[in-house]
């Protein structure tokens, strides 16, 4: 791809989690477009099977049902992806749940609060310890782990403390891989995404709370736009990475929350 500064990915290996819709629907099917073989995984499976037919199907995608939750299921995951395809290069690790919207903190049932974590925070501990594991251990050695942060890894929404918390959480986990995977030639870097066009975000068009009270319309952007930066983060060589991107709709109220 002269001067684009990738490296070619024909054969390379991709898993993306929560790919059943959205943000991870949009990276899989730009990976699979653009050359890779792609492990969608996600809890749906009729979700699942739809962005599997959409990238072309054939022997190059997989879609593996997965509850990253559930550390037998992620395990059999990177297995499955081990016996077909011998080895991974990166993982999106995208699958996450906001919770119940517009609750305070004081009103948040633990339940709540326990499912979120479950998900956003020890599911992509699973899935990258797992990744991380395979990485290290295939030849030629190495990887690349891109986890999926927001917006909300630096400044919350008003009644969101689950999710925030745990995307702050998620800085911590990307900057604690990056330095462990050092010795492995595994890279990790973090993608924080404000207002994508997803169903997560169609909110935003009728208005959503803001810090000072009032309910206001916020932009939203292509989440090709992310898609693409991404697969731009994935192609890198190994011995460059994106630690940090932010990639928002240019007129969200985020520069200046609160």
């Amino acid at each position: 791809m002269g001067g684009s500064g990738f490296v070619s990915v024909v054969s390379k290996v991709a898993v993306v989690t929560g790919a059943g819709s959205g943000i991870g629907r949009s990276v899989a099917l730009e990976l699979a477009e653009s050359g890779w073989s792609v492990v969608p995984a996600g809890r749906r499976d009729a979700a699942l099977a739809e962005t599997a037919r959409l990238a072309g199907g054939g022997g190059s995608v997989a879609a593996v049902p997965t509850d990253v939750a559930r550390p037998e299921q992620v395990d059999a995951l990177f297995a499955a992806v081990r016996d077909r395809f011998g080895r991974l290069d990166p993982l999106f690790n995208n699958a996450g749940s906001s919770g119940p919207r517009g609750v305070p903190l004081g009103d948040l049932r633990y339940e709540d609060w326990q499912s979120v974590v479950d998900t956003n925070l020890t599911g992509a501990f699973l899935c990258a310890q797992a990744a991380f594991r395979l990485m290290r251990d295939q030849d030629p050695q190495g990887g690349r782990i891109i986890n999926n942060g927001s917006i909300s890894a630096h400044a919350p929404r008003p009644d969101s403390v689950a999710y925030t918390a745990t995307k702050h959480a998620m800085t911590g986990l990307t900057k604690s891989l990056s330095l462990d995977g050092r010795r492995y030639n595994i890279a990790c870097g973090q993608i924080d995404i404000g207002n994508a066009a997803t169903e997560m975000t169609d909110r935003m068009r009728s208005g959503v709370p803001q810090a000072n009270g009032e309910v206001a319309v916020e932009p939203v952007m292509d989440v090709a736009d992310v898609a693409r930066t991404v697969r731009h983060m994935a192609s890198l060589p190994l011995e460059a990475n994106v630690q940090f991107a932010t990639v928002l709709a240019t007129a969200m109220p985020y520069i200046g929350r609160g």
